[in-house]
């Protein structure tokens, strides 16, 4: 059974951090302007100075120049351009999911804008890099990554047409996408494979869907070019192929395997795409936070201790990562791919924006006394900052899944949804009933709630239809529940599969659950005496400036850190201290720190009792 997304427009987050962030993030996309986000599109076409237009005099932002791009999309850069591939995604959605007039102007500004150069140049090419670009890369000379850089403008069109269904968007990637086959082709099939050892980007993605919103032919011919024999192969043959080589250069090849067995229901593919989450997941492991990586490149299989450093967990190998798994959760129904979705969300997404700017941390470090590194709105324009306003408009379609049968609730995440039913519409509401957000003199009016913060993750879930209105709805289990959850509900609801399953009948069903977690040391595979603190799926970070080992017993987390500064106004907080040490150490959920430094991994020596 394959269960799907429901409607963009079905769902919106309601009040809480996720909305929160999403909300930063439109800020942000709403403040780019449709010249700059084109500049280099415009400069290649040779229609530039449309995009160099200042701001009135007086603008002290224009004045400096920082309303035009720069870093990766400063003109020269051999990646120039490809933000804004992820900007007209990211508005896509944005506007598919809220219907946002400012971002629909501005992206209609852009296709505009992209329509032009198209028909400008040659009636083609679209793109802001030149096509000896791919030229250099054929003779194995020095270009970067010129098809990760065209794929970003082909993704935001189809993204357009996809979320929106705007058939302009498609025409214009249709057209540029000719030029790239004739290149391709012209290589020659076995030649090609040396060409595809350089990052592609999701090019196998683009032409999947190009043939599914076109039908022709030449993009399954495509698929089969495209194939990457050396990664894919070795996955099949049971081979780790994936040691130290670049992690966000093959995840995205394997989300096209995973588009294009969803478009030709080729078995190949999804046989690639299952191996692949066997070698990169389930043989490699994880940081304590779901995450992966080492300056950009897949660690060996359970060897993190010296792996540590400023460079871990890439921002894109997050997105990406939560992408694939949500593909096998659709195909499968497992719960453990959720399980991995809430923890990168939680300590990547959450943890790699910051919650006052919005900008991104490119890695999120690991290392003892980190510090992360934010980008800037205009001056740098990593990858990361491209996946960024990709990821923050997507929160609200990993919360519900529909089948033949039945809702998911995937995420704890407070949402509500509209669910088209045969007998009629059903809305589903789902709150967190500890994520307060009120304060002021009334905040804590009535009656005060528990002495002490609960040891327990509470959410609401409400089912309203009409009377004859029926809806079986599943809540996930998570993983780091301790003991069984508490559900108080008229009725029996029991756990399937790790899901608890309410059989609405109609009306109103309201249950109250609380999922019971615990403290836990979790240590690293290869040095089990180093630990990291976690809390239901929260990451805990220390505030100090060095790694810091503690005296004690990591099996008993909590002879170790005390509760500390748990309450403020209605609102429990996640806070700990260390406790029988040297010196005290604070500590909060790594999605918490912004410019403090911090430490995450804590060696623990054992004492011995008198």
């Amino acid at each position: 059974m394959t269960r799907t997304h429901l409607g963009h427009a079905q769902v919106r987050l309601s009040p809480g951090v996720f909305d929160d962030r999403r909300r930063l993030n439109r800020e942000y996309l709403a403040s780019l302007r449709a010249a700059a986000l084109l500049q280099n599109h415009l400069i290649e076409a040779g229609i530039g100075e449309q995009a160099w237009h200042l701001r009135p005099s007086g603008d002290t932002v224009a004045e400096r120049g920082l309303d035009r791009h720069w870093g990766w999309e400063t003109p020269g850069s051999l990646l120039r351009g490809h933000f804004v591939g992820h900007w007209m995604s990211a508005a896509a959605r944005e506007i598919a999911v809220t219907g946002d007039a400012h971002l629909r102007a501005t992206l209609d500004a852009v296709v505009d804008g992209l329509e032009r150069c198209q028909r400008e140049s040659d009636g083609e090419w679209a793109f802001a890099i030149p096509a000896t670009f791919l030229r250099r890369l054929e003779r194995g000379r020095d270009v970067w990554a010129p098809q990760y850089d065209l794929h970003k403008t082909l993704m935001g069109l189809l993204d357009v047409y996809l979320d929106l269904g705007d058939e302009r968007a498609l025409r214009v990637a249709h057209r540029a996408a000719q030029p790239l086959a004739r290149w391709a082709r012209g290589v020659g099939a076995d030649e090609f494979q040396t060409v595809l050892e350089v990052e592609t980007g999701g090019m196998l993605e683009v032409w999947a869907d190009l043939l599914a919103a076109t039908g022709d032919p030449t993009y399954r011919e495509l698929l089969d070019l495209y194939y990457h024999r050396s990664l894919f192969d070795g996955l099949l043959d049971g081979r780790d192929v994936l040691t130290n080589k670049h992690a966000n250069t093959t995840i995205p090849e394997v989300l096209g395997a995973a588009r294009a067995y969803e478009v030709t229901g080729e078995d190949r593919w999804r046989r690639v795409v299952e191996a692949y989450w066997e070698w990169a997941v389930v043989r490699r492991g994880t940081f304590c936070t779901g995450g992966q990586t080492s300056g950009e490149i897949w660690t060996p299989p359970f060897a993190f201790a010296a792996r540590r450093g400023a460079k871990t967990q890439e921002h894109c190998t997050v997105y990406n990562m939560i992408r694939l798994a949500d593909v096998l959760f659709r195909w499968t129904g497992q719960v453990a791919y959720l399980d991995y979705i809430e923890s990168n969300l939680v300590n990547g997404i959450l943890a790699q924006q910051n919650p006052v700017t919005g900008m991104v941390s490119y890695f999120l470090p690991l290392e003892g006394g980190a510090r992360k590194v934010w980008g800037s709105p205009t001056e740098d324009f990593w990858c990361c900052h491209g996946t960024l306003v990709q990821a923050h408009t997507r929160h609200s379609s990993l919360v519900f899944y529909a089948d033949d049968e039945s809702l998911t609730i995937a995420q704890h995440v407070a949402a509500q949804a509209q669910v088209p039913t045969a007998a009629g519409e059903v809305r589903v509401d789902v709150r967190l009933l500890d994520e307060s957000r009120d304060v002021g003199p009334d905040a804590n009016a009535g009656d005060a709630g528990d002495t002490h913060r609960p040891h327990a993750s509470r959410v609401r879930v409400t089912i309203d239809s009409d009377d004859d209105v029926p809806l079986r709805v599943r809540l996930r289990v998570p993983g780091w529940t301790a003991g069984e959850p508490v559900v108080e509900t008229d009725g029996t609801v029991p756990v399937v599969d790790g899901f608890l399953t309410f059989d609405h009948t109609g009306g109103r069903t309201r249950a109250d659950v609380a999922f019971p977690f615990e403290l836990r040391a979790v240590p690293i595979p290869d040095e089990p005496t180093t630990v990291a603190f976690v809390e239901g799926p929260v990451v805990l970070a220390g505030l100090v400036d060095r790694e810091v080992a503690l005296r004690g017993d990591a099996r008993t987390p909590t002879s170790l850190l005390a509760a500390d500064d748990e309450r403020q106004w209605s609102q429990w907080l996640t806070r700990y201290r260390t406790v029988a040490q040297p010196s005290t150490i604070r500590l909060r959920p790594l999605n918490e720190v912004v410019d403090e430094r911090y430490s995450v991994y804590f060696p623990v020596i054992p004492t011995t009792a008198p």
